[in-house]
């Protein structure tokens, strides 16, 4: 709810500090493409050290506190130069803090029940999502922008709170077998290497979900005016967000109970049915819905099942290095895809953007099931 406060927030903030929407563009764009990469380089690093020390609580403590704490601070920016310093640490902090998480959670389950622990954790931190981008709405008329910043700070720190109280470690025997990082990501068994293989492609794939956002701008424009289309370009992602939501914990509880391969291959074909209906231009409501609601479905499922499997494939001593490479991979892949999308749909056309990522959908769901089998 903090940071999706804050994020919310972002573009019309940088808006304000350079001038106009047009010249905040760029910022932007070097802000979040910063902040995302920032956070995939840590998390690797973050895993293997907690499956070293033997102590995950400790690394996502910090990663709270970093986060509650730098992106409430950025109501203090006067230049998005400072707001640029101020996300990559956060973001870094929200980086650090994920394989521990992730690890910890698979640790504090049984195996019968990982995948409602990954489904349920899931839907709460979209229901957080969902909260932080309504919050923003709803403080916009009656608040400054720096002191909607100020105000995330509540939530954030509650969150830490409630980490270092309840938030318990499990005693684990350390691991000596690696001694490095290289020598520990190296460990990995073949089967999660090739398990990575086939996220690695659908994470190359799985573009933002705002380029369904601009797509439905794009098509329903001439229609509804600029701004009709972006009230309901909005109300169609709050629908996504609540998909998503509802759908965690069900495919988690499904997940326990069916094949993990076939289910997350099933997540990706839905990705890759919404990229079909996003072919069409006719503005029509039925479509568009169907394409947020596949977009939430899919978002639902791959998010609750790929937690949950990872952890099929690792040793106890190795699921902090195994998460945060994971979680790397798939960050990688968020930038790859989402450049690639809105390169192909800007110099070639919508329908061979769209078309080709739905099949390259199809295509990942067959490698999956083929690598891990």
């Amino acid at each position: 709810m903090s940071h999706e406060t804050a994020t919310a927030m972002l573009p019309l903030f940088i808006a304000t500090l350079v001038g106009s929407p047009l010249a905040a563009a760029a910022p932007i764009g070097l802000i979040e493409g910063a902040s995302d990469g920032a956070s995939s380089a840590v998390k690797s690093f973050s895993g293997y050290w907690t499956d070293k020390t033997g102590r995950r609580t400790h690394v996502m403590y910090l990663g709270y506190i970093l986060t509650g704490v730098l992106i409430p601070a950025i109501g203090f920016a006067t230049s998005w130069i400072q707001v640029l310093a101020l996300r990559v640490a956060g973001w870094m902090g929200r980086g650090a803090r994920g394989p521990p998480r992730d690890a910890l959670m698979s640790e504090s389950v049984t195996p019968e029940t990982r995948g409602k622990a990954f489904g349920f954790q899931r839907a709460f931190d979209t229901i957080g999502a969902t909260l932080g981008i309504a919050i923003a709405y709803l403080l916009i008329p009656h608040f400054p922008i720096p002191s909607i910043f100020f105000i995330t700070v509540i939530p954030g720190i509650v969150s830490v709170v409630v980490v270092v109280t309840l938030v318990k470690g499990k005693s684990r025997i350390i691991s000596s077998e690696h001694p490095n990082f290289r020598s520990a990501v190296k460990g990995l068994p073949r089967r999660f290497r090739l398990f990575l293989l086939g996220v690695g492609l659908f994470g190359m794939v799985n573009f933002s979900n705002t380029i369904f956002n601009l797509r439905a701008l794009q098509i329903l424009s001439p229609s509804l005016g600029q701004t009709g289309a972006a009230d309901f370009a909005v109300l169609l992602l709050l629908v996504l967000n609540i998909v998503y939501a509802t759908s965690s914990y069900p495919a988690g509880f499904l997940a326990d109970r069916v094949s993990k391969r076939v289910l997350l291959s099933g997540g990706y074909v839905l990705f890759g049915l919404a990229c079909v209906a996003s072919v069409f231009e006719v503005p029509s409501i039925p479509i568009l819905l169907t394409i947020f609601i596949l977009a939430g479905l899919s978002t639902g499922v791959v998010d609750a099942v790929e937690g949950a499997y990872t952890a099929d494939f690792l040793e106890p001593s190795q699921r902090g290095v195994g998460y945060g490479v994971l979680q790397t991979v798939n960050g990688v892949g968020d930038f790859v895809s989402s450049v690639l999308i809105g390169l192909l749909i800007t110099l070639v056309s919508p329908l061979t953007g769209f078309g080709v990522f739905a099949a390259l959908s199809v295509g990942a769901a067959a490698l999956l099931l083929t690598l891990t089998r």
